[in-house]
């Protein structure tokens, strides 16, 4: 059978493989094949309607149906919205014009509207040349008249005959007034003043600099000189009493008092944490099983130090030194 047939490249792969393609196979066995080949018996009948009986149909019913209706509807649309225009324009509107219309144009421009026009024309030349023009003129004429009047003429006056003559005799009293009077009582007053400054402000000035304000500042002078040093004597003795109020009370209790206690205190809890460390190995030891490990005190006295193990230290002095 074709299902237990395999190709020669099909020899390393797996029953997962064969276990797939297997229904995809019997799939498409049942299911496609059949609808294929419907698909194609029903392309082969559309295929041989279309060619021997469609074909034929259109070409000699179909066709010239569709044209005789074509027809049938360009004569009925060129009847209703064609022909009745054509034939009221050709026969009734074009003669009426042409016989009717035209000819009384004509006579009507020619012999009354040209001429009336003519009229019109000599009329409005001869109106506007001897008439309007006149009027025009002199309303022009009256207007300006008017205007120069009213806004320019009474300003004119007042400038010319007003304002600049007495714009001229304010120029000339201000000439006249600088000369004659600010100009010799300018240099009255810088004389005075020249006078006053050399005799009077400058000799004042240096009396009241050389007798006043050098001995003032000289005074200020030895005043600071003082003040410093009489601020340096407080200073030192504010910090001698500092000292031996507050100084050397505190040196003494830090050198006699804490210092030993402080000594003690190191020695108490270096001792303490050696023990701590001890119980602790030997907690380890008794837990976990190893070798016996020598006191961390006994191997710094022994291991890891010059001094002998029976050596007894020297005694600490906890006994300060007196500064001199």
């Amino acid at each position: 059978m074709e299902l237990d047939k395999r190709h020669p490249g099909d020899r390393g792969e797996g029953c997962l493989v064969g276990v797939i393609r297997i229904p995809v196979k019997i799939v498409a066995l049942i299911v496609v094949l059949p609808v294929r080949v419907v698909w194609d018996l029903l392309v082969a009948c559309g295929r041989a309607v279309q060619r021997y009986v469609l074909g034929p149909f259109s070409v000699y019913v179909l066709q010239p149906v569709l044209r005789g209706i074509g027809w049938v509807l360009t004569v009925l649309l060129k009847l209703v919205f064609v022909w009745p225009w054509v034939g009221l324009w050709r026969y009734v509107l074009e003669p009426v014009y042409v016989h009717l219309l035209a000819p009384a144009g004509r006579f009507l421009y020619a012999y009354l509207l040209h001429p009336l026009g003519e009229a019109l024309s000599w009329v409005g030349r001869g109106g506007m040349r001897y008439l309007l023009a006149p009027l025009a003129k002199g309303g022009m004429w009256l207007v300006w008249a008017l205007g120069m009047t009213l806004f320019v003429w009474p300003w004119v006056g007042l400038w010319r005959y007003v304002l600049a003559p007495v714009g001229r005799g304010l120029v000339r009293l201000g000439e006249a007034v600088h000369r004659y009077v600010l100009t010799p009582v300018g240099h009255a007053l810088a004389w005075t003043g020249s006078l006053v400054y050399r005799y009077l402000l400058r000799p004042l000035g240096l009396g009241v600099y050389r007798y006043v304000l050098v001995p003032l500042g000289q005074v200020l002078v030895w005043a600071w000189h003082v003040a410093g040093r009489i601020v340096r004597a407080v200073w030192r003795g504010v910090r001698l009493a500092g000292w031996v109020l507050l100084g050397w009370p505190v040196t003494q209790v830090y050198r006699h008092v804490l210092t030993p206690v402080g000594h003690v205190v190191r020695d108490v809890w270096r001792t303490v944490r050696a023990g701590v460390r001890e119980a602790r190995a030997e907690v380890r030891r008794v837990l976990f099983g190893g070798p016996a490990r020598e006191p961390a005190r006994s191997q710094a006295r022994t291991l890891g130090s010059t001094t002998a193990a029976g050596n007894t230290p020297a005694p600490e002095s906890h006994v300060p030194q007196r500064q001199g």
